[in-house]
């Protein structure tokens, strides 16, 4: 069940324009990619971290507005350096997950 199914059980008699409708699938599918993304572990000072990189042609909000939605839905911190995202914690599975339930093609680096 995607929002779009909750809020019409939510609000059934509200009416979506398809001016709306079109709008949010350009800005879930404005990405285009032709290399998947690295999703890969690394320890820094000791702590595990999850690092995401090859985002291309993407602007800085939209990696900015993918890394909140790792960090809310898994409960974790993290931060964007560059063109990466830095999460904290191995969880590469799930973001590997979440990336390609989103849209994005992802490749694991590493063991």
């Amino acid at each position: 069940m995607d929002l779009q199914d909750q809020l019409k059980n939510l609000f059934p008699n509200h009416k979506l324009s398809e001016n709306s409708i079109s709008e949010v699938k350009k800005t879930t599918n404005s990405h285009t990619q032709t290399s998947p993304l690295l999703c890969k572990y690394e320890k820094r000072k000791g702590k595990p971290n999850t690092i995401i990189e090859g985002f291309e042609k993407i602007k800085k909000e939209e990696i900015k507005f993918i890394a909140k939605s790792i960090k809310q839905k898994f409960s974790v911190g993290g931060s964007i350096k560059g063109y990466s995202i830095i999460i904290q914690g191995n969880i590469r599975d799930d973001i590997m997950n979440f990336l390609s339930s989103m849209g994005y093609k992802v490749k694991r680096i590493g063991g």
